[in-house]
């Protein structure tokens, strides 16, 4: 059971207070992913959208630390590679290079969302069960208005991706390009 109304909260999206994050879509990543096609055609299509709405478009880039300020755990640096050409960003968009697994820690995401008005976060990239989940619900902690893009989230493993998306639509929205779209559309 849900604990809020769906419909009512889609009302708060507005193009005005929206943000569009793509998160960590980089080459080994977009590689390693159960539907890379189906999941490229859905996010540039979002992506389209957002530019088409004049909605700021943010980049995730996974950004190791240096080696000797690595978390001793992690065995060997993960070189992801660059953000795939299909959904290159352009001059217009923002780049936040980051080393977690929150958009939120260790940058000026916060910061530059309170500073623009912006309330609504609409989460896209990869993946849903990590980096995707970990910073929709810490925006939630924080107050913002976390909606995840469905059919613009993936994972390399497709069951942790279905039950992240199931564990995310008890707490937030969790909807379809089209829901989204038309939400940006109607004002």
């Amino acid at each position: 059971m849900e604990w809020y109304n769906k419909d009512e909260m889609k009302k708060l999206i507005t193009k005005k207070n929206s943000v569009l994050v793509v998160w960590d879509v980089q080459e080994a990543l977009v590689n390693s992913i159960f539907n890379k096609d189906e999941f490229l055609t859905k996010l540039k299509e979002l992506i389209n959208s957002a530019r088409q709405y004049n909605i700021p478009i943010v980049y995730t880039k996974i950004t190791p630390l240096p080696e000797r300020f690595q978390p001793p755990y992690l065995k060997r640096r993960f070189n992801p590679g660059d953000i795939v050409k299909e959904v290159y960003p352009t001059e217009n968009d923002i780049i936040i290079n980051k080393n977690t697994t929150s958009i939120f820690v260790g940058t000026n995401f916060e910061l530059m969302l309170r500073n623009a008005g912006i309330n609504v976060i609409i989460f896209t990239g990869i993946a849903t069960d990590i980096g995707v989940e970990t910073s929709a619900r810490h925006a939630h902690a924080l107050g913002f208005l976390p909606i995840i893009a469905r059919e613009a989230v993936s994972s390399s493993d497709k069951q942790a991706h279905e039950r992240s998306l199931a564990n995310m639509s008890k707490l937030m929205l969790v909807l379809d390009n089209k829901e989204i779209i038309e939400r940006w559309s109607s004002e």
